[in-house]
């Protein structure tokens, strides 16, 4: 990286004639064309293709899975929208939701959307691994919304006359950051009935908001607010556990790696034991909870959930016998305390209550660590939905290629910034991203030096603060400096040009940046400027994008990248995994 280390020349840099204000310059957008509505119809074909591996066709690399491509790259002209033929209702929905979307804005459903709709509403496990601004978030809440509102018409209908409170299920959304928490909320909010009221209630459980007083539809957290939150020594953990019939993880990759691993897998564990009890007394012919046994879910060990979560990801549980599932639970004695079994064998056939959706814009497979491979082993019967340009060069992106060195650098920059895209609307909107803290604030100094308007977007910024820049720039557009910190999740429209003045560390990050714009149908532009040191990473992604092949092979981080290609010589880039993420 040369913007951190030359950070105290750039502040000093002098410019020979001070650009104006970003918002006057002139703009090329010769190959746009202008974004789509979504009512605008589109000879787009949706096909669904199934396919196991004991009947020898492809499926994408992930063993027992199943995978579904939504759609056909040749030949299609959109690569957003499902065909004008399909609707929301036509999907399985209610003529409410299907108005209610409409009302929101949203007249017909993405590909992606009208791929996702049908399995999650047949209550199977699913795993949406589909590009940037492809639409995952209404993939995933418009089929529960739609169950859950289902589940409440029945349950008020069945017991209105007996004066019963309905029971309600609850679905539970996991996201690794607030700010994609409360993301989540505004948009489940946002679905409102002809009366001007949501469907349901969505709240948030992070930051500062704790556990809500009424009971919410859905709750959205991350792994440590939830974790906090349903403490053993409260009684909300075993009314919260058993009343969750939907988990959803939003940026799964994110949560089943690095420090969320921990968290996340205990969960799963905790939600999938409750699962086990629950058929364990429905075989019995038990009425009611056993409570006395649910104390081995509020006071599990956690030294043994830990070893429990190493076990799901080793390569020993993959071997094992598959007949027993290994449990960490505890046992009530006669006088009443809790007396510890150190592990039971609990069968993995058990009748499920629970269901489990994993969304992703990149899910890394190459590797038994990785992701994609944990949730093929935790769940290896679940429908796996892949975007078309999952991992892949978006073709709605025109992408500029700029090598640097120390001298060229600062002006490189500049010039990428007056080259800013500019779609219909009146305002711009250019994200700028470096790779940390001081180059985000040496990159806005210089910009602000050439004359633009900056705000800068990092960790060390308070939630309120990272709160109120996303809101001016969505409102005012301008220039966004920010590290990766802004590169997952977050949806601001009308982002016409991603600048990545320091290049990605990783392919991984490389995805999801340039993700920020040529989203929802609309087209942008990216300029990497990379120097000496990124060009083996930069080499494999553009070679990657010139032969239309996925980067898996780009996943690994910048260091262990170039000793593997120092390993394998001259062996070409991007034909080891191509067989992996074969697309129909």
């Amino acid at each position: 990286m040369i913007l951190y280390p030359s950070s105290s020349m750039l502040h000093f840099y002098k410019l020979s004639s001070p650009p104006k204000l970003l918002s006057k310059f002139s703009t090329s957008s010769l190959f746009l064309s202008k974004p789509a509505t979504p009512c605008s119809p589109y000879p787009l074909r949706v096909h669904f293709f199934w396919f196991n591996q004991s009947n020898g066709r492809a499926s994408r690399g992930f063993s027992t899975a199943t995978a579904a491509v939504v759609a056909d790259k040749k030949g299609s002209n959109d690569t957003f929208f499902a065909d004008e033929g399909v609707t929301w209702k036509s999907l399985g929905l209610s003529d409410r939701l299907a108005r209610a979307l409409e009302n929101s804005g949203f007249g017909r459903p993405s590909l992606i959307q009208a791929a996702s709709a049908g399995p999650i509403l047949s209550r199977k496990d699913v795993v949406i691994a589909a590009e940037t601004g492809s639409g995952k978030t209404h993939s995933y809440l418009v089929p529960l919304i739609e169950k859950l509102c289902n589940t409440l018409d029945v349950s008020e209908n069945s017991n209105s006359h007996k004066g019963l409170t309905p029971a309600r299920g609850l679905s539970l959304v996991l996201c690794p950051n607030v700010l994609l928490c409360e993301q989540v909320v505004r948009m489940a909010n946002c679905l409102s009935g002809d009366n001007g009221e949501p469907l349901l209630r969505a709240a948030a459980v992070c930051g500062g908001q704790g556990w809500p007083i009424d009971k919410p539809d859905i709750i959205v957290s991350t792994p440590a607010s939830l974790l906090n939150n349903i403490d053993p020594k409260r009684r909300r953990r075993l009314d919260f556990v058993r009343g969750v019939k939907y988990v959803v993880f939003d940026e799964a990759d994110m949560l089943l790696c690095g420090s969320f691993q921990n968290q996340v897998i205990r969960l799963i564990n905790i939600f999938r034991f409750d699962e086990k009890q629950l058929s364990q007394m429905n075989e019995s012919g038990a009425e009611k909870p056993m409570e006395k046994n649910y104390g081995s879910l509020t006071h599990a060990n956690e030294e043994d959930e830990e070893h429990l979560q190493d076990e799901y990801i080793s390569e020993k549980l993959e071997n094992s016998d598959g007949d027993d599932d290994v449990e960490d639970v505890t046992e009530e004695t006669e006088s009443g305390s809790i007396k510890k079994k150190d592990w039971k064998r609990v069968r993995k056939i058990y009748q499920r209550s629970k269901q489990y959706i994993f969304v992703a814009a990149t899910l890394p497979i190459n590797g038994k660590k990785t992701a994609g491979a944990v949730l093929k082993h935790m769940f290896p019967d679940s429908v796996w939905i892949s975007g078309n340009y999952l991992h892949c060069h978006n073709p709605r992106l025109k992408e500029k290629w700029i090598e640097v060195t120390v001298d060229t650098q600062v002006d490189a920059l500049i010039e990428a910034v007056k080259e800013r895209l500019e779609f219909t609307a009146d305002i711009g909107r250019t994200m700028v991203f470096a790779n940390s803290v001081k180059a985000v604030e040496a990159v806005a100094k210089i910009l602000e030096t050439a004359g633009f308007e900056c705000y800068s977007y990092h960790k060390d910024h308070s939630l309120e603060e990272r709160s109120k820049t996303l809101v001016n720039f969505q409102d005012k557009g301008g220039v966004f400096v920010c590290t990766d910190a802004a590169a997952r999740g977050i949806d601001i429209p009308n982002v016409s040009h991603v600048i990545q003045a320091d290049f990605a560390t990783s392919a991984v990050d490389f995805l999801h940046r340039v993700g920020r714009t040529a989203r929802a149908g609309q087209y942008g532009l990216v300029t990497s400027l990379y120097t000496e040191s990124n060009r083996d990473l930069v080499d494999a992604i553009r070679r990657a994008g010139k032969v239309g092949q996925p980067v898996e092979t780009a996943f690994s981080r910048k260091r262990s990248f170039r000793n593997k290609l120092k390993k394998r010589g001259s062996v070409k880039v991007g034909d080891a995994s191509t067989a992996e993420l074969t697309r129909v």
